[in-house]
């Protein structure tokens, strides 16, 4: 499928200095993650406030447990996809790219991105609820409840659960990162989720062109900048080789001026 950038887009590629991307599931969905809230979403089994907050996990903390347990044996056999990839790439090309991310699953990191703000957390790691320490696998069962190997206590996954706030280190930079951006990227996301979803039209007040990446128009659409219609694996490849053919152009010109 081809992917038709504007004129517009194409001009600020050429000189763009500082460029974010804002993820959701939609990226990790071409990976094999199941979305939450896709025709294939994970809650269609069950309703999330029974699993996915503090009150479900301690009353019962085994089926929580069983629960992530299992959508960390999904998200660990799946690898990042071209999407992923293209903001690396990406991220060479501009000399940095922040990734805000509302996704659990780590594909960012693992596909390279240097620089990842994690406002839902990271379903790879764990944290025990007594001493805090945190624990990657190193998690006792004991009768099914997770257990710390420190202090007996019991472990959770570390992930923002309903009616939890978002982490302040990971919000206060998404803000910055945002609130400074030149371009700002907004892929694969609902729309929906706040304070997450605010994100994009901060960036659009502070200045920054605002470009939706999605298969289909969400909330943000009307406002963005720019709507390019499909799925992140398909049009970032293309964006980023847009972006490397204009900025070498850009460069090429710019030593012609030189004496």
């Amino acid at each position: 499928m081809s992917v038709h950038f504007s004129d517009r887009l194409s001009s600020r590629l050429r000189s763009v200095q500082a460029v974010v991307a804002f993820t959701g599931a939609g990226i990790s969905a071409e990976s094999g993650v199941p979305t939450f809230r896709g025709k294939e979403g994970i809650w269609k089994a069950m309703r999330p406030e029974e699993l996915a907050s503090m009150d479900a996990f301690l009353r019962d903390p085994s089926l929580v447990w069983g629960w992530y347990s299992q959508r960390r044996a999904i998200i660990q056999s799946v690898q990042p996809n071209d999407g992923h990839r293209a903001l690396v790439e990406m991220e060479a090309l501009f000399g940095g790219l922040p990734v805000i991310t509302q996704n659990i699953d780590n594909l960012h990191r693992r596909a390279g991105s240097s620089t990842v703000h994690e406002l839902h957390g990271n379903i790879e790691r764990n944290y025990c609820l007594r001493c805090g320490a945190m624990a990657g696998a190193e998690v006792l069962l004991k009768e099914g409840r997770p257990t710390c190997v420190r202090c007996g206590g019991l472990v959770r996954p570390d992930v923002v659960w309903f009616g939890e706030l978002l982490p302040e280190d990971a919000w206060d930079a998404s803000l910055h990162a945002a609130g400074s951006a030149d371009l700002f990227l907004s892929i694969g996301t609902s729309g929906i989720v706040y304070p997450a979803a605010s994100l994009p039209l901060h960036a659009k007040r502070s200045g920054a062109f605002l470009v939706e990446i999605n298969p289909e128009p969400t909330p943000l659409t009307s406002s963005a900048d720019e709507f390019l219609q499909g799925s992140a694996g398909t049009v970032l490849p293309a964006l980023a080789a847009l972006a490397r053919r204009v900025r070498g152009e850009a460069s090429e010109e710019g030593g012609k001026n030189h004496p």
